[in-house]
């Protein structure tokens, strides 16, 4: 049986969260309280992928609350042509303490100079799944033969412009056997959620990370890709080589690192990468 994850609504997520997290917490703190490490007297400037946004946005309201700090948030992917991708925001100089995006694009980042040599830490693992619309009958994908079926009956099916998406126009067709007739009914999403695409009626089928997948509305969540065709992403965190709160940066990836915040990390549908630190 494949698992499912349920959609809360956020401020029910929120309190989750500062709940799941109390035991590690910081003591409360006071509205205009000192925070409680000298660096977190300024912003930490975030920009993170797809893939690890969900779980950025369930936890930096909590590491903001047992600290004291403040985050301030970018989104965009970990690579592709659109001008919100991480790559293409740091090259036009803006800029970010701390970036989260797929691994091989993060160490891209560190080859052209964006990113601290060193400072890579892998945070989650995450798995590419499968949408419909709501309400549209759901597929069985439980074996690779049913999934390239519904690839080869789907009208059409809306893919990531970011590392799931590469894999499934680079690799996965190719390795079953219908490249030449299911990528051409194929449409690559830029600068918006596969998910949101699949929603409005304009693809059939989406697949991307399951983290990404998993909150949007007007959706139906298949399940994951079947193991023989399944790619894995690690999302990975680096200080930026502009930073101007590295030491908050280092902060604040600590605190996703954490064995408490596991859980919550784990609810979005994703794995945790590396064992958890206390």
């Amino acid at each position: 049986m494949r698992p499912t994850f349920p959609i809360l609504p956020r401020r029910a997520l929120l309190l989750a969260a500062v709940a799941v997290l109390a035991g590690c917490a910081a003591p409360d703190l006071q509205q205009g309280a000192k925070p409680t490490h000298p660096s977190l007297a300024q912003p930490v400037r975030l920009m993170t992928s797809g893939g690890f946004a969900e779980a950025h946005q369930r936890l930096f309201p909590v590491f903001e609350q047992q600290t004291g700090g403040k985050v301030e948030s970018a989104y965009g992917s970990s690579m592709g042509a659109s001008t919100t991708s991480i790559p293409n925001r740091l090259a036009r100089g803006e800029t970010a303490d701390v970036v989260v995006l797929a691994r091989s694009a993060l160490d891209k980042l560190v080859a052209e100079g964006h990113v601290v040599p060193g400072s890579q830490v892998d945070l989650v693992r995450s798995s590419i799944g499968v949408a419909v619309r709501a309400g549209a009958p759901v597929p069985d994908i439980g074996t690779e033969e049913k999934f390239k079926q519904l690839l080869l009956s789907a009208p059409s099916i809306a893919y990531s412009a970011s590392a799931s998406g590469t894999y499934y126009e680079t690799q996965m067709l190719k390795k079953l056997g219908i490249e030449a007739q299911v990528l051409p009914k194929s449409k690559k999403v830029v600068g918006d959620r596969v998910g949101t695409i699949v929603a409005r009626g304009d693809a059939a089928v989406g697949m991307q990370q399951v983290s990404e997948l998993l909150p949007i509305p007007g959706i139906t969540y298949v399940g994951r890709l079947p193991e023989s065709v399944q790619s894995y992403t690690v999302f990975s965190a680096g200080i930026a080589a502009k930073a101007q709160n590295p030491e908050g940066a280092r902060q604040l990836i600590r605190f996703y690192r954490s064995a408490a915040a596991r859980p919550v990390i784990e609810k979005t549908g994703l794995e945790v990468a590396a064992p958890a630190v206390r």
